[in-house]
């Protein structure tokens, strides 16, 4: 399977269940809220099954894969089937374009970067990972893999810089009882990674030709007590930096002061 490629395709085959395990964390949402500001119309792109779309403006979706389309629940934005790269709208239809942990599927990032502002008048708004971020043990300790792959599919910060223009950046530290699935949920659950239901709403596991031997010693060590004495600090913490940040651009930046 082809990752960085056909978001559609990729979804068609791993977001079965994505509903159930990756719903819209309430602290999340609220740094993305504050991101998007007083934009009266948002287009989310690679949207999904709609989590953390504003509910209090005008919104549309626009979701390459119709399996995930599916998923949207009553009520949703009104979604179109449309990828990054190739939105069908004209120039600045929407006050900003929004695009939450999609932006390691598309084919062609500055393609879809480009498409985002172009659409939007006032900016962009992107929940996305650093690759220059913080260390992660589940990466460092048993997938190194997965940090070399993230590497290749992530844009750095400098690369939305140049598609983009100046920025603001912030850190999305990830809650310890976060509740959209995503890869560093877990970070102090680590038993959650053995769950293969859990795994199949993280696209990463799907980038993995064979996850099991690691899985298999993450298993082993939290039953020894091994994974327990390297990270019983992580315990008494509430939150943990990733690396996720949200980065805000044009005068949906500037509103609040660009920080580079």
């Amino acid at each position: 399977m082809s990752f960085g490629g056909d978001a559609g395709a990729i979804y068609d085959a791993i977001g079965r269940t994505y509903a159930a395990t990756r719903r819209p964390d309430p602290r999340i949402a609220a740094r993305i809220a504050v991101a998007l500001g007083d934009a009266a119309s948002v287009l989310n792109v690679g949207a999904g099954a709609g989590s953390y779309e504003p509910r209090d403006r005008f919104v549309v979706a626009a979701e390459p894969s119709r399996r995930m389309i599916a998923q949207r629940p009553a009520g949703s934005a009104p979604a179109v089937r449309a990828s990054a790269e190739r939105l069908p709208f004209g120039d600045g239809s929407f006050a900003a374009a929004l695009a939450v942990l999609t932006i390691h599927h598309w084919s062609d990032r500055a393609r879809g970067l480009a498409e985002l502002a172009r659409v939007a008048r006032d900016g962009v708004v992107l929940l996305t990972w650093d690759p220059e971020g913080p260390s992660f043990w589940l990466i460092e300790e048993y997938l190194p893999e997965i940090r070399a792959i993230d590497r290749a599919i992530f844009p750095s910060l400098a690369e939305m810089r140049r598609a983009l223009g100046p920025l603001r950046v912030e850190p999305v530290p990830v809650p310890h009882d976060c509740i959209d699935g995503f890869l560093g949920a877990y970070w102090r659950r680590p038993e959650a990674y053995l769950d293969a239901r859990i795994r199949a709403g993280v696209s990463a596991f799907a980038k993995l030709a064979a996850a099991e031997p690691a899985l298999e010693r993450l298993r082993a060590d939290l039953e020894n007590g091994t994974w327990h004495e390297r990270h019983g600090d992580l315990a008494t913490r509430r939150e943990l930096d990733l690396g996720y940040r949200v980065v805000v651009t044009g005068a949906l930046a500037q509103r609040r002061g660009i920080r580079q």
